[in-house]
């Protein structure tokens, strides 16, 4: 067995270790979420950790580590009489994001039940983690099938198991705790919840450190264990203080003054529900037995806002996490004041008030919200057939209809998005087999079941039906005499299922000079937000594609992180030429490279333009060659026709056609049109 890296040994990262100290210091915080870019020691910490978590006292033999004093009553391994158990060292389980379900809950132990006819229960990871840490690396990567069932058990604190005809219930409490870089994509925020904590980590940029960090590596990683012995006393010393605040815990004090604080915290943030406030609670009081005080501070409040505040005030996927510390210390000295004032008149010596003395500082009225983008006075015209805005010396462009650019034809500065809105759901059609998420009809590993057929490799989901079917009337043949099934290879069935695939959306957004009046830009920034929005709700990966110019761009590669799309968008400049078929000729090497490194992912490709095209001999008709390209290729593509002003070319339908695909107009894209709720693209051009 391989020796972990100490905890102690770990080079700044305060945040970090602070964290997961609480959490081992009072559980009932609810884990920790770790952010950050790779190379920052997430794995090392959290996997350390584990050497610092006292012993846990467990019943002898028993799979699913029920605590000898208390034993579950519903145990499997049950039922067990209270008494002296066994101790061993906390676990802390693993959970890969390719596991499968069965490996996640347990399920039926298929070789007992077929050749002894008997229903056993193999245990899965949950029972593994009971009482232990379970810890998933990369968590935002995460299937959304797993996703469902750790919600289950982190609310229940119990795993069911209903399946083959076995029913199991068993304790499933464990302290979670997630790593993940958000470049890669963000957690959904029904799991984001559910971590009591979250720390960002980042690397220190101060050379010293830097050093000190590389200096204790390699001396690990010539000599694990001699590195670890030099650890050892500060090793044993934080595990003596974090067994010594578990044993102050339940003494600490958490006075009225200081809960009107946390109360008055997490409504100045907005934030949902009332999880937040019941975390900072528990974190505020694991603050103070680590500090040794029996009384919760203010300075405790303050820290526990920090680290169980920055993923709960989002608004929405957008947002980025952190929290405004100005307007926390306003919150905190507005709840001292008032806490004061009323101690005035009745006063309560058992009610602290934080000890934060009043500042004088009146409500906080919260940011201002920004009013809707007038845009200046350059949105309603209509372009009479003035030359294009293609920079001095450019050849012009009749064109009637749509919106007159700015003076001069430059680079515009950037123009905040829009108001995002529901979309209607565009899909790819056919069934595909890619990567399990939230779109188009796939066969999926986790879904309904939909039949069997005879598995073509390893078996991965037996339609026990199906199976014994097949085998039963070879019984007789096969010489069966006991209560067993005689089961052949050839007998065997695997579990055909359906569900939701996410797709590569790839976004081809027209950035020319046409685009550029600031309503109307902000108006296609807003689509773009809106399906970006989408995209991450059902766990897509998306990719940036922008032409304007002379040239296309790939603004953002294929990713993971919607986020990273939406921050790109928001800068995007506009101006300049319509080079329509260099936007597509891009997005058609990306998508080649794409189809490499992930056959199963099925594209979507989504232009935003309004189909004008300008640059060269005949810019249209390049562009035409260029859209057919994608449709002799099977791309499932639409177009949001961002046309707009008294008279309409009609040439973002045509580009449509060229395509494959369909048109949408930016009305028709909202879901609450009267054009239906649900529009799936085809690569006929129908709408499905």
């Amino acid at each position: 067995m391989s020796t972990p890296y100490p905890f102690t040994a770990i080079v700044g990262q305060d945040d970090l270790r602070l964290g997961l100290l609480l959490n081992a210091v009072s559980p009932a915080v609810g884990g920790v979420l770790v952010r950050g870019e790779k190379g920052t020691a997430k794995s090392t910490a959290v996997r350390a950790l584990a050497a610092l978590m006292p012993e846990v006292d467990v019943v002898a033999g028993c799979r699913f580590s029920c605590a000898p004093g208390a034993p579950d009553p519903a145990c499997p391994d049950g039922p067990h009489e209270a008494g002296t158990g066994v101790s061993r060292p906390a676990r802390t389980v693993e959970l890969p994001v390719g596991a499968s379900e069965d490996r996640l809950v347990g399920a039926l132990d298929i070789e007992r039940a077929l050749s002894e006819g008997v229903k056993a229960f193999e245990p899965g990871l949950l029972a593994d983690a009971h009482r232990g840490i379970l810890y998933v690396d990369e968590v935002n990567l995460l299937h959304d099938h797993l996703v469902d069932l750790l919600l289950d058990a982190a609310a229940m604190g119990a795993s069911y198991v209903e399946r083959e005809g076995v029913s199991v219930r068993h304790a499933a409490r464990f302290l979670l705790v997630g790593t993940m870089n958000p470049e890669e994509g963000e957690l959904r925020p029904q799991l984001l919840d559910r971590f009591g904590l979250t720390v960002e980590v980042a690397a220190s940029r101060e050379t010293d450190l830097r050093v000190e960090v590389v200096r204790r590596r390699l001396a690990y990683d010539d000599d694990p264990a001699g590195f670890a012995a030099r650890w050892a006393d500060e090793e044993a010393a934080l595990r003596e203080r974090i067994v010594a605040a578990r044993a102050l815990l339940p003494r600490v004090v958490l006075g009225d003054g200081v809960l009107r604080q946390i109360a008055a915290t997490c409504a100045a943030f907005e934030v949902d529900g009332m999880r937040a406030d019941i975390v900072m609670a528990r974190t505020a009081t694991a603050l103070a037995a680590w500090a040794g005080r029996e009384e919760v501070v203010a300075d405790d409040v303050r820290q526990a806002a920090l680290l169980a505040l920055p993923h709960r005030r989002r608004r929405n996927p957008f947002d980025a996490p952190g929290l405004d510390e100005d307007k926390l210390d306003e919150a905190l000295d507005e709840a001292a004041d008032t806490a004061d004032g009323e101690g005035d008149d009745d006063p309560d010596p058992d009610g602290p008030g934080g000890g934060v003395p009043p500042q004088g500082g009146g409500p906080d009225d919260g940011p201002a919200t920004d009013g809707p983008d007038d845009g200046g006075t350059d949105d309603g015209g209509t372009d009479t057939g003035g030359p294009e805005d293609n920079g001095p010396g450019a050849p012009g462009r009749e064109e009637t209809g749509g919106d007159t650019p700015a003076p001069g034809g430059g680079e515009q500065q950037p123009v905040r998005a829009g108001e995002p809105f529901r979309t209607k759901m565009l899909s790819v059609p056919g069934l595909g087999e890619g990567a399990a998420g939230r779109r188009s009809r796939a066969r999926t590993e986790h879904g309904r079941t939909t039949g069997s057929r005879r598995p073509k490799g390893a078996l991965t989901k037996l339609h026990l039906a199906a199976t014994v079917q097949a085998a039963a009337p070879h019984q007789r043949a096969r010489g069966r005499s006991g209560r067993g099934l005689v089961v052949r290879r050839d007998d065997l069935r695997q579990a055909t299922r359906e569900g939701r695939e996410g797709n590569l959306v790839l976004f081809v957004v027209d950035a020319s000079g046409s685009m550029a009046a600031r309503q109307r830009m902000s108006a296609v920034k807003g689509a773009v937000m809106s399906l970006l929005l989408d995209a991450y709700q059902r766990r897509d990966k998306v990719g940036l594609v922008t032409f304007r110019g002379r040239d296309a761009e790939v603004a953002l590669p294929p990713t993971s992180s919607v986020d990273a799309a939406a921050a790109r968008l928001e800068t995007l400049p506009t101006g300049g030429r319509t080079p329509l078929a260099a936007g597509l000729v891009k997005a058609h090497d990306v998508l080649r490279v794409e189809r490499l490194r992930d056959p199963s992912r099925r594209a979507l490709l989504v232009v935003v333009t309004d189909g004008r095209a300008t640059g060269g001999v005949d810019p249209v008709a390049l562009a035409a060659r260029a859209g057919r390209l994608h449709a002799s290729e099977g791309t499932a593509s639409v177009v949001v026709d961002c046309e707009s002003g008294f008279v309409r070319l009609g040439l973002a339908a045509q580009l449509a056609r060229d395509l494959g695909g369909s048109a949408v107009t930016l009305d028709e894209l909202r879901a609450d049109s009267i054009a239906g709720l649900v529009k799936d693209i085809t690569a006929t051009g129908r709408a499905a």
